[in-house]
């Protein structure tokens, strides 16, 4: 065997960290590579992993791969796959492999609910949740760090405890925390069994005709540019099934206020998908967005745009509500958050617009 590790924790079962709006390669990353040889014989896979990592249980390993974070040739599998000669056995994890542990740093806090288990946060634009390249200090895992630096129980550098999901920096709206490792497991498989809810809210440009519709197709990186998403017909070999349902909220001139559910987490997926049936999200530089792409070539439009993006310098979108089931008490929590002030002053210079254009 040759194994390759850059971690050797498996976590406790975790959700797949839907990462709908995450600036990253993956929702994932890869900790540990092993190399079946040609001699090997047909092995269990959670017991092939037990045979190659330290301070690991059987049990972890079951656990993670039941929330998919272990792969055979690419593939999730399930712990009672079979390994056999010449497999690659993957082990991925919710954070980049690094070498410093994440530190406490006081930076302020949006809780919207906190019990012995759980925090729900309402995380601003513009904060890094996760450190990575680039952001190893300064993000929302340090802010918790701090929050929680007296509670004997939780130690931030634990994969079994933590984030629970992911919105991109420049998302505003909800995410949940959790504090012990029953929790991350319990909400984790929520994620990854997709009984959680949650409704996003964007502006997007143009008029998409109907009041409501479902877009699917698969996303991928980019071939043209590794900094976005692009979409392939579901049918594709490239890239992972994802399917948006979108709703209008309100229209307006020459935007839209939508309300976006999705049935999967994919990198960027509502930008993405958006873009790719032509209404890209208002101020979304990297999917277009930062563009006069409707309207009127009036000097004084052009300035009222100008205006927009200073007002929301950042894609309009917000993570708005959360609903899961409490790991704890199996209650059934709904959380809703206000859009942000830069989009909720967005959204409402809008209005302003198109009642007096009309």
């Amino acid at each position: 065997m040759r194994p390759q590790p850059t971690d050797t924790a498996v976590p406790a079962a975790q959700d797949d960290l839907p990462a709908d709006e995450v600036d990253n390669d993956s929702t994932l990353y890869e900790h540990l590579r092993i190399q079946a040889d040609k001699g090997q014989a047909l092995l269990r896979v959670d017991k092939f992993l037990f045979l190659h990592l330290q301070d690991t249980s059987r049990n972890r390993i079951q656990k993670a791969a039941q929330a998919g974070f272990i792969r055979v040739n690419d593939r999730p599998v399930k712990s009672n796959y079979r390994v056999k000669p010449f497999d690659s056995v993957t082990v991925w994890l919710d954070h980049p492999p690094y070498e410093t542990k994440i530190e406490p740093e006081n930076i302020p806090l949006d809780i919207v609910y906190e019990d012995q288990d759980v925090i729900v946060v309402n995380k601003p634009a513009g904060l890094v949740v996760h450190p990575g390249v680039g952001n190893y200090t300064g993000t929302l895992v340090n802010a918790i760090a701090w929050h929680l630096k007296d509670n004997p129980r939780f130690d931030i550098n634990n994969p079994e405890v933590g984030l629970v999901h992911r919105i991109d920096k420049d998302t505003s709206g909800l995410l949940v925390v959790a504090k012990t490792a029953q929790a991350k497991t319990s909400l984790g498989l929520q994620f990854f069994n997709k009984t959680t809810s949650r409704l996003y809210q964007a502006l997007i440009w143009g008029d998409p005709g109907a009041n409501e519709g479902r877009i699917e197709g698969n996303i991928a990186r980019d071939p043209k540019d590794r900094l976005r998403m692009a979409v392939f017909p579901p049918e594709s070999d490239k890239g992972k099934s994802a399917v948006t349902h979108w709703r209008v909220l309100r229209r307006y001139a020459y935007t839209t206020l939508v309300e976006c559910r999705l049935e999967t987490g994919r990198t960027h997926q509502i930008r993405a998908h958006m873009a790719h049936i032509g209404h890209p999200l208002f101020a979304d530089e990297r999917y277009g967005g930062m563009q006069i792409l409707r309207g009127t070539t009036e000097s004084s439009y052009r300035n009222f745009i100008q205006q927009c993006f200073k007002i929301c310098p950042r894609q309009a979108l917000h993570a708005k509500t959360l609903g899961f089931v409490h790991p704890a008490t199996g209650e059934r929590m709904e959380f809703d958050s206000p859009l942000a002030n830069d989009m909720q002053q967005l959204v409402d210079t809008w209005e302003n617009f198109a009642k007096t254009s009309n």
